[in-house]
């Protein structure tokens, strides 16, 4: 493959990432694009045109941005054995996203962290106002329970009785003989055994086939009402439920007297590990008492979010104005490659999707200087090859060849500082530690591909031999 073609496929391959980045970044622009292209063409063609819109992926926002309210809760370990206090955080972990789930919030944020020896539950949630029944909702023990299944006659009954409910008002639903019916579950009722019984749950293997399986141990008194229970449901399932969701109904092969049951399916192990930790959750309940409430207003939020933005632009465009006026032309191939890096990284922002936050916004900003940094010692490099008598080819060559390890190392070293925030930091030092290492990646694939790109399409051109251009 010839150089030429190699530099046009590179273009192609940019320009086809600075288009889909738009579409990603701003889709409501070029749907409204799409619209007129359809109407323009219904009616010159005379038949229908319906190209599809690009989909259209939200931006998700922290609360201090959007407003809202950060919990952190504060756990009660001191009956829970040392071995499994990991797992126990990470159980009431689950069980309290659940909870929020539920209460309707969009997108929460619910983390672990050690302070100083103090087992902590962080809870953030953006958009909510009114927040005392969320509080109300996490603070309750998680309730585990055994439910038998029902008959496909009671199935039945409760199924007709919720679609007679459907068919009227709230207000009439007196009207309808036993309506309470409907509010049961129509699939399992609910037993005696809950997770005050179960002793523990554990993780297993079967000796044969080594795939993972959940222990269950019941006390004494479990073991009398499992028994009764295993008897009477053979073949049938028996539903798990925590807090009313349900986590797995396993059936049930034979009658269980030991109080000792397995249950096996195709789990993965970590699919196993996470019902083990939602089992304990529920059967070893941790007490947890609020100790802080932060609450940010969305007035508040909208105004932080504007200042942030006008930062970032105000610098990006600083930063432009820099290169342009230094580095001329090379400077102004920067200012492109620049542009194609952030319309990149805030797609990556929003397809993985990042949550955002101030310190968020910060890291994405600060690796707009690394990006740069990365241009600066290519140029330097190149000017310095120029003054050597090198011609514009190999002076580009040379210049990235050269530059290439200042910047991996400079490169690598922030990476390594942000996978260290991000694994042992807080959720707002994590959002800055995480944005900022998207950032450094893309401004790598910016400084290295596309720029040099950009450089090689000069090559053979009358704009080569300008030396004010490029020194």
């Amino acid at each position: 493959m010839t150089k030429e073609k190699k530099i046009y496929i590179g273009l192609a391959v940019i320009l086809s990432l600075g288009f889909l980045s738009l579409s990603t970044v701003f889709p409501s622009y070029l749907n409204k694009g799409i619209d007129f292209t359809n109407n323009l063409g219904s009616s010159i063609l005379g038949f229908k045109i319906n190209i599809p819109h690009f989909r259209e992926f939200p931006f998700r926002l922290g609360l201090d941005l959007q407003g809202g309210s950060r919990l952190i809760y504060e756990a009660d370990l001191k009956d829970i054995p040392q071995d499994e206090k990991a797992e126990a955080m990470q159980g009431l972990r689950d069980i309290i996203e659940r909870r929020v789930n539920l209460f309707g919030v969009t997108e929460p944020t619910v983390v672990t962290e050690e302070v100083k020896g103090h087992s902590r539950l962080v809870v953030e949630l953006a958009g909510v106002k009114e927040v005392s029944e969320a509080i109300e909702m996490i603070g309750k023990t998680p309730y585990l329970e055994f439910r038998e299944e029902r008959s496909q006659e009671e199935s039945e009954k409760i199924l007709e009785k919720q679609k007679e409910l459907k068919e009227k008002n709230f207000e009439n639903y007196q009207e309808i003989e036993n309506w309470q019916l409907a509010l049961e579950d129509p699939y399992f009722k609910p037993t005696r055994l809950t997770g005050q019984y179960l002793k523990k749950a554990t993780l297993g293997f079967d000796e044969t086939t080594y795939e993972p399986q959940v222990l269950l141990e019941f006390d004494s008194e479990g073991t009398e009402i499992f028994n009764e229970l295993t008897t009477r449901n053979i073949d049938k399932r028996i539903a798990i439920y925590i807090d009313n969701a349900l986590i797995s109904a396993p059936i049930v092969k034979e009658a269980i007297p030991s109080g000792k049951a397995q249950i096996t399916g195709k789990f993965s192990i970590g699919e196993a590990k996470e019902l083990v930790r939602n089992l304990n959750a529920g059967a070893l309940p941790v007490p947890i008492k609020l100790i802080s409430q932060t609450t940010v207003g969305p007035s508040l939020g909208a105004v932080s979010l504007s200042k942030s933005l006008r930062a970032g632009i105000f610098g990006f465009l600083a930063v432009a104005l820099f290169m342009i006026i230094f580095y001329r032309l090379s400077g102004i191939v920067a200012v492109l490659a620049l542009l194609i890096y952030a319309g990149v990284l805030l797609s990556l922002l929003k397809l993985i999707p990042v949550t955002l936050t101030l310190a968020g916004i910060g890291g994405a900003i600060l690796s707009v200087g690394m990006a740069v940094d990365a241009n600066v010692l290519v140029f330097e490099r190149m000017k310095e090859e120029l003054k050597r008598g090198e011609d514009f080819t190999r002076a580009v060559e040379i210049g990235f060849f050269r530059a290439w390890p200042s910047i991996l190392d400079s490169n690598l070293t922030t990476l390594i500082v942000a996978l260290t925030m991000f694994s042992f930091g807080t959720s707002f030092v994590k959002g800055f530690a995480l944005t900022l290492s998207l950032g450094v990646l893309c401004s790598m694939f910016s400084a290295i591909f596309i720029t040099r790109t950009f450089l090689r399409l000069f090559v053979g051109t009358r704009l080569e031999k300008i030396e004010f251009l490029w020194r």
